[in-house]
């Protein structure tokens, strides 16, 4: 409830110094009023619409007491000063000056905390001495004590917000150590799991090797013992595969989703490229997808490499494309060469860069993979254009290896 309350409170700051200065404000108009309703007159030597005016112009710049606390006691003291220097006495109002300096103790630095006590009893001696040519020593000591009293408060009001301040500012300096150091554990922990990964699944694929070339050997002479390497080599694989998928699945970080509960679901190819589009237009961004020259066969890993290549880019035009913007996904199929073209209307240029994007990066790696490249950029005339080009048939199969 109360961290309800809390939250409320700042999300309406106006509201709440409002509450805060109505039970000031009614204490001061009454007082005011009071002498008209049991002796007809006003005090001061200010009609009611003076007391008004005076205390308006007192208590409106209050409101601003937490943004502008020394403004805003510049102004209420200012006025005080000009009401002591005409000859008009004080009134309720006037204790605007001591909630003023409450904001600028509580607020400000030592320095203009101590200016603002200072220039609140040099105030309140000058009032005392227009009250009466005779002060009594002991009222004046009171209201001193009083002003003393509420400096005082908002001194230890500031060293405690401070304090709180600072240690809010550790606790999130602790928490993002133990955060960096979880990441760099897991990073290390990544690192030791895909070595061990490469030594499982090289040593799966040697007794594989192994296996198929007794088979190879046995095949005519001995077709019982060939039949027998060849289940080895089934269940071999299925080991080398599942050890695989597993290990994988610990090195996917959070972003990339989970693993596919079938540990044999086939990668994402050219094959569904319509159901990507399709996908992406769902969430709101058209794309149009074309294909120039005649589709050729790819490897897989090719396939999936065009797909994330068509993926990336699609949701950066839908992330900084901004609203009304359309993106058009072209593969042309060369002799020697896929060229895969993404292109965009959105803001390009314009759009607002956010920091720790890896996925310019990613594509880069992928092609590069199969011997490749990757240029991505914005064009002169607005928008985001990325083309990957990628070499086919038995030039690709060369460069790759």
């Amino acid at each position: 409830m109360f961290g309800s309350l809390r939250a409320w409170s700042r999300r309406h700051p106006g509201v709440v110094d409002a509450l805060w200065l109505a039970p000031f404000v009614l204490a001061c108009l009454g007082t005011v009023a009071m002498p008209l309703l049991q002796q007809g007159a006003y005090q001061g030597g200010l009609t009611l619409w003076g007391h008004l005016a005076l205390g308006t112009v007192l208590v409106v710049p209050l409101f601003w007491r937490r943004s502008r606390p020394l403004t805003v006691f510049a102004v209420v003291s200012s006025v005080s000063f000009c009401q002591w220097a005409a000859g008009v006495e004080s009134t309720p109002f006037n204790m605007a000056v001591i909630i003023a300096m409450y904001a600028v103790a509580s607020l400000c630095s030592m320095r203009w905390a101590i200016a603002a006590g200072l220039v609140t009893e040099l105030g309140l001696a000058l009032s005392f001495g227009q009250i009466t040519r005779d002060p009594d020593p002991a009222s004046f000591a009171s209201a001193s004590v009083f002003v003393v009293a509420v400096w005082i408060t908002g001194i230890y009001a500031n060293t405690r917000r401070r304090y709180l301040e600072g240690l809010e500012e550790r606790a999130e300096r602790a928490e993002r150590d133990r955060d960096q150091r979880a990441q760099l554990a897991a990073a290390a922990e990544r690192a030791r799991i895909a070595r061990e990964l490469h030594d499982v699944v090289a040593h799966n694929v040697s007794v594989m090797i192994v296996q198929a070339d007794g088979a190879g050997y046995a095949i005519d002479g001995a077709p019982e013992e060939a039949r027998r390497a060849m289940q080895a080599i089934s269940a071999t694989g299925r080991q080398a595969l599942a050890e695989m998928r597993r290990m994988v699945g610990v090195l996917r970080t959070e972003a990339d989703g989970a693993v596919a509960v079938d540990g044999y679901a086939p990668q994402p190819g050219l094959a569904q490229l319509d159901e990507l589009v399709a996908q992406v237009r769902s969430s709101g961004l058209p794309v149009d997808l074309r294909v120039v020259g005649a589709p050729q066969e790819l490897p897989e890993g090719e396939q999936l490499t065009v797909y994330r290549i068509v993926q990336e880019a699609l949701t950066n035009s839908l992330k900084h494309g901004g609203p009304g913007a359309g993106a058009v996904v072209e593969m042309e199929y060369g002799g020697r060469e896929l060229v895969l073209r993404v292109t965009d209307d959105g803001r390009g240029a314009a759009a607002p860069w956010r920091p720790g994007g890896h996925g310019l990066v990613g594509m880069r790696e992928r092609t590069a993979l199969f011997g490749g490249s990757v240029e991505a950029g914005p064009q002169p005339g607005g928008g985001f254009r990325v083309v990957a080009r990628l070499p086919v048939g038995e030039s690709g199969r060369s460069r790759a290896a």
